[in-house]
């Protein structure tokens, strides 16, 4: 091939790139950062982020698109500003996250990419301060709470009583706490000894609406006489095979070992069904170091 021909080449691919990169590409700003945290914990992470921000600076955030935990989309809308944020989390192993976080300006977008990537702009400046902002906020949360993952895993079969709630994700432990005087105040009333710690149970789990069903169990002996109630309800919680965790803090937080559990059964191709038991070994009502409150938590096998 001639020299003319090849810097034609150059010149032909160089004039693409150019309109793709002013007129086709997505965002004008890319900013990458890793966490130590599940995918969902970072997607749960954005959510209450961006609430805060609305509040805080009197703007409306609109989610344009979101699935997986793994992806979100959303828009900001602040006085005549309109800014588009485009989250990816891709986990990378059991405890590393990587984020990206692609930002378009609808009213300066020409702009900010011929400048973004040469000059410390305004643009540039304040975006990279926001998601540092977000970052921070997120490391603080992630150090009050560890995840391990167990691997494959099987719970044991219990009987329990338990009555059945339904919350979204991030009121769990609140309706629990609730409700826990109907459960433990029918089995005192008619002296039934709890045996073991307690369990959820989740029946039901969307993902999309983060609305949760579940059975708020608690361990009696299997041939326990009963009385009949309306609330209460006696079952044998089945022994279960899947993938189990180990989280240690605050049980209003337990779900972050579910997202463990659904990044790790991701990267190694096992399907689940997502429906967790969670057994709780640590009593909260006695206090002490919540890092030290352990639960384990199993999603069986689909």
């Amino acid at each position: 091939m001639s020299a003319k021909k090849l810097w034609i080449g150059f010149g032909v691919l160089f004039t693409f790139g150019i309109i793709w990169y002013l007129g086709f590409k997505e965002s004008d700003y890319t900013i990458t950062f890793k966490v130590k945290g599940a995918t969902g914990t970072i997607f749960q992470g954005i959510e209450e982020w961006t609430d805060g921000e609305q509040k805080n600076n009197h703007g409306n955030y609109v989610v344009l698109e979101k699935s997986n935990y793994n992806h979100i989309i959303h828009n900001f809308q602040f006085k005549n500003e309109l800014m588009t944020y485009k989250w990816e989390m891709n986990s990378i192993n059991d405890s590393i996250t990587q984020v990206a976080v692609s930002i378009k300006d609808a009213n300066h977008s020409i702009y900010n990419r011929l400048t973004a990537p040469f000059v410390n702009t305004a643009f540039k400046l304040s975006q990279i301060n926001k998601i540092k902002s977000f970052k921070d906020g997120l490391e603080n949360h992630i150090k009050n709470f560890k995840v391990k993952i167990d691997g494959e895993g099987t719970s044991k079969e219990d009987f329990v009583a338990y009555i059945t709630l339904k919350s979204v994700m991030q009121e769990k432990a609140q309706k629990m706490i609730r409700d826990d005087g109907v459960i433990t105040g029918y089995l005192g009333q008619n002296a039934i000894p709890i045996i073991g710690k307690p369990y959820v149970e989740i029946l039901k789990w969307n993902q999309k609406t983060e609305q949760l069903e579940f059975n708020y169990c608690f361990p009696i002996a299997k041939n326990t006489k009963y009385v009949e109630d309306p609330m209460v309800k006696f079952k044998t919680i089945p022994a279960l095979k899947g993938i189990q965790a180990t989280y240690y803090g605050n049980f209003r937080t337990s779900d972050r070992a579910w997202f463990a559990i659904l990044d790790y059964a991701k990267r190694n191709k096992i399907e689940l069904n997502t429906k967790p038991l969670e057994h709780f070994l640590a009593n909260p009502f006695n206090g002490g170091e919540e890092l030290q409150w352990e639960t384990k938590i199993i999603i069986p096998y689909k």
